[in-house]
């Protein structure tokens, strides 16, 4: 057992050499920073070497006689050797810390090979003298005049290029979601209550419905559009107008009472809105309302499902490559009034019980000025469409029923169609966003494969290296799930999808911006984190888009969770 005197000799060595450590350079030359990271791995080895060698030295000792004499009587005592066993940490130790020390070393591999080299200059300028490297350069240059006069004309001419056709920062400055008003909430008892006094359900259409209900996700608090809160329900034009308006002109007014811009500064305007398509046109319902400018590019999307919202942030972008000191608003809705299913074709049912209001209104910039007070940057944007394929564009189909009832039928093989869809598109982000530690695991895996013919387990991506934060279009529980398979990420991963599913119900293209919302909420985002949205519509496509926190983002008061953020998050019924 150790004393308290060898202890404090041991603390006093062990000062000693921090010490030294710290005030040596050559010391701070052989251990960069990022050998810091490969410290706690090194102890846990050295842990592991000194277990073992204690274990076989106590496991070799004995039980031993001790034999006390006294005069003429001797005594036997035998003394019994106890010691608490170690936890075994050779068993504690998987493929995971490895993995964890392999990214480490690959993601600073460039930083450790860099050493030699700076060593090398350094020592080599050491020989000659400042003034004798300007000598030589002078001479070097008054024998060369005509091949620096070309080598600066070139330069200039490239970064003259460059700098005017390089691609500019998209800013996105902040965005608002449409938060509807309590008397339009509609819980499961009075979902199911106005839809059999509808008269056009019948019992066995009302039981699924009601299973669906019970299994979607959704909470009690989801919102319905005023026309289908009237028994019998109206679903006229006039009414799909008026939601229109309400979501759209809810999330334009938080949205420049907040940022402070004034619509006359708007240059670009991007609508998106899959199954209400009226004329004159959403956007040109926006400009009307607001009075923008009579030279701005308005663009209005639809039929493109749930996966257009990333879409209108595309075309955004474009277009701000394009326009210079501008902004532009990206609104992402869909109408619920007039694509009310009233059938009795199961397919067809499913949307009534997952669809419910909302909207958001996003504000983009190109302004460098606005990086400052902008939330995040868009990094990238990745679309995916598998149209060409039949069963991918019949998966989500709108049609009419035998009885001449139109509604939007989901097809048996959605699921497996959009896991499709996600392959490719992550195939092609991948390479993007992914370390190349991870790159080159996956690399590896491919090229085992075909050459050695063997039945070789794909390997997956661990996408939780180049995302701090998922937002998955909360399309359903079952998109949810097997997103959160797939991409093995954690339940906290997906607490946004599934909250948002909970207290808003499928949103469309919106909902990957109320998932940003709670998130934020939480207070989780962090200057330099990486935000994943990913969406999938009907056609069939899967979108992503990328976002980098350019700051510690707080909750906004006009958040939709602003009022029951701390209510979440539940504990969902599977």
């Amino acid at each position: 057992m150790m004393t308290n005197t060898s202890k404090r000799k041991t603390q006093k060595n062990t000062c000693k050499a921090k010490k030294i450590y710290k005030s040596g350079p050559f010391l701070r030359l052989c251990f960069p920073p990022f050998m810091y990271t490969t410290l706690p791995i090194l102890h846990t080895f050295s842990t592991i070497i000194i277990y073992k060698s204690c274990h076989t030295l106590l496991t070799s000792l004995k039980p031993q006689p001790l034999t006390m004499a006294t005069g003429e009587l001797t005594t036997t005592t035998t003394v019994q050797i106890h010691h608490r066993r170690l936890p075994d940490f050779l068993q504690t130790i998987n493929l995971k810390h490895v993995k964890l020390g392999y990214h480490y070393l690959i993601s600073h591999i460039l930083t450790l090979c860099s050493i030699p080299i700076i060593i090398i200059t350094i020592m080599e300028s050491y020989d000659m003298s400042l003034n004798d490297q300007l000598h030589d350069l002078w001479q070097d240059l008054q024998y060369n005049v005509v091949s620096v006069v070309i080598c600066s004309a070139v330069l200039v001419f490239g970064s003259t290029v460059y700098i005017m056709r390089r691609p500019k920062h998209v800013y996105l400055v902040d965005y608002a979601c449409y938060g509807p008003p309590n008397e339009l909430k509609v819980p499961y008892e009075r979902f199911m209550k106005h839809s059999r006094l509808t008269g056009d359900f019948d019992e066995s259409s009302l039981e699924f419905q009601r299973k669906i209900l019970e299994r979607s996700g959704l909470g009690q608090e989801t919102y319905f559009p005023e026309a289908m809160h009237t028994i019998p329900p109206t679903p006229s034009m006039a009414a799909a107008r008026v939601e229109a308006q309400q979501v759209m002109f809810g999330a334009l007014d938080t949205l420049f009472s907040t940022t402070g811009i004034k619509p006359k500064d708007i240059g670009i305007l991007v609508v998106n809105c899959s199954l209400f398509n009226p004329t004159p046109s959403l956007s040109s319902m926006i400009v009307n309302k607001y009075k923008l400018r009579g030279n701005i590019k308005s663009f209005n999307l639809g039929g493109m499902g749930c996966s257009a919202g990333v879409i209108a942030i595309d075309l955004a972008k474009d277009m701000l490559q394009v326009q210079r000191n501008t902004y532009a608003v990206v609104v992402s809705t869909e109408n619920i009034t007039q694509n009310w299913y009233f059938g009795n074709k199961k397919s067809m049912l499913i949307p009534n019980c997952l669809f419910r209001v909302g909207g958001s209104a996003v504000l983009l910039s190109n302004k460098s000025v606005d990086r400052s007070r902008a939330k995040y940057q868009l990094v990238h944007v990745v679309r995916t469409h598998r149209g060409s394929d039949d069963k991918a564009f019949r998966c989500v189909y709108q049609e009419q029923d035998d009885n001449g009832k139109t509604g939007v039928s989901l097809s048996k093989d959605l699921m497996a169609i959009a896991g499709g869809a996600l392959k490719t598109n992550i195939t092609t982000l991948g390479p993007l966003v992914l370390p190349i530690s991870e790159q080159l695991l996956f690399f590896c895996t491919l090229i085992a494969k075909k050459l050695f013919k063997k039945s070789i387990k794909p390997y997956i991506p661990d996408f939780k290296l180049a995302f701090d934060h998922f937002c998955i279009h909360a399309g359903g529980r079952g998109v949810i799930d097997e997103l959160e398979k797939n991409l093995q990420l954690s339940p906290t991963h997906v607490e946004a999808s599934r909250m948002t599913l909970h207290r808003f119900g499928n949103t469309s293209s919106s909902s990957i911006w109320y998932e940003l919302a709670y998130i934020e909420g939480k207070e989780r985002v962090r200057k330099g984190h990486r935000v994943w949205q990913i969406a999938f519509g009907s056609g069939f496509k899967c979108n992503s888009a990328v976002w980098k926190a350019l700051r510690t983002v707080k909750p906004a008061a006009h958040s939709p969770w602003s009022d029951c953020i701390d209510k979440y998050p539940v504990e969902l019924v599977m």
